[in-house]
């Protein structure tokens, strides 16, 4: 029974940190860097709902973007606060500002993917770039870095969207699960298997989104404007990564676990739509990392500490390693000193939130 044991747990440890290795392809790449700044005319869409105080905190911020030619397309999802008023204000005095102004509609009742198609129809150009109202731009070369990843083959552009520094666990748990999330997507995304994007920073065209009639196959799933779309939509060919540090956008974390947790049950909830080769993918790394913690526990109490102490000095030695080089890309180095409590919560969550969804319905954009 205990070499039994000893072997699976060697077998959980080894799969680990294969796993890690195959992060490390993309925690160790340079970022991609085209060969030349494209400059053709790009449509910045935001889509806005209650979002009167961070509009006018943001809007000077996209306006301020260093980039030769784009318009900022301000979609107003029938909010009931100021969030018109703000818009119609900037817009006086600025004419690349275009207004949407989304009235709900018994159909698709509360629905962002009827507000954000409605913004997509309002551009003029082919080229669209994504992001919400409650996220800033890490510089004004925001625009300018995901746009030079667009080529003619490249129709899809994959960003990051970082969290804001506050204090508390709750504030490094979210960081780090939105680092761990960037480097699963951008490490398959970098290995010709893209599956997500964030809508915090996602740009693509007008063609890729007509051609494949838009948010239609899922119109019905509230949520999944971003993820699911780029998940039908992607392929090895068409998608590319920008992740260097003046593309990232920066956003405003959750301040509760009440509305963390709401947040992620709508996530997990998204993510059960995706293909089923990429379900298949994401639930095994999961499994593998829940059962080193599992397997570390049983070990410890039922083998000789030795064997078991080497084992897992071993796996997290690897994980260190790739973590500490990712964290040091995404500018999330702080994070490293409490990194297995952090995965170790982590993988506690999102078993919590699987099952709690299974109880109870998640709340959507409203």
């Amino acid at each position: 029974m205990f070499s039994t044991l000893l072997i699976a747990f060697a077998i959980v440890v080894v799969l680990n940190c294969l796993i890690y290795l195959f992060f490390a392809n993309y925690a160790f790449a340079k970022p991609q860097l085209p060969n030349k700044q494209n400059g053709f005319p790009i449509s910045v869409i935001i889509c806005s709902k209650n979002e009167a105080e961070n509009l006018k905190k943001h809007i000077p911020l996209w306006l301020e973007q260093q980039y030769p030619n784009f318009e900022l397309i301000l979609v107003n999802d029938a909010s009931i606060d100021e969030t018109l008023d703000v818009i119609e204000a900037f817009a006086e005095n600025d004419e690349r500002i275009k207004i949407v102004d989304v009235k709900n509609n018994e159909a698709f009742w509360a629905n962002k993917k009827y507000a954000l198609t409605l913004g997509i129809k309002k551009a003029k150009n082919n080229y669209l770039l994504f992001s919400d109202a409650d996220c800033k731009p890490a510089s004004n070369q925001w625009i300018q870095q995901m746009a030079n990843h667009f080529s003619a083959e490249k129709q899809l552009v994959l960003g990051y969207g970082s969290y804001e520094k506050k204090k508390g666990f709750l504030n490094r748990l979210i960081r780090f699960e939105t680092v761990l999330t960037a480097l699963q997507y951008f490490s398959f995304a970098k290995a010709g298997l893209p599956y997500m994007g964030v809508g915090r920073n996602l740009a693509y065209t007008s063609k890729l989104f007509y051609d494949n009639n838009g948010f239609m196959s899922h119109m019905y799933i509230r949520s999944g404007d971003d993820d699911l779309f780029v998940n039908e939509v992607s392929t090895s060919s068409n998608a590319a990564i920008c992740d260097t540090p003046e593309s990232f956008t920066v956003s405003e974390p959750k301040k509760t676990w009440k509305s963390y947790i709401t947040q992620k049950k709508r996530h997990i909830t998204t993510a059960s739509h995706y293909k089923f080769s990429h379900k298949l993918l994401l639930s095994f790394i999961y499994t593998v990392n829940s059962l080193f913690w599992i397997g570390t526990a049983v070990s410890f109490i039922f083998l000789q500490w030795e064997w078991v102490a080497v084992l897992v000095f071993f796996r997290l030695l690897i994980q260190y390693i790739v973590f500490g080089k990712t964290f040091k890309k995404f500018r999330e180095s702080g994070l490293i000193s409490i990194l297995p409590l952090l995965e170790i919560m982590l993988v506690c969550f999102q078993l919590f939130i699987f099952i709690s969804n299974n109880f109870s319905k998640p709340k959507h954009w409203k």
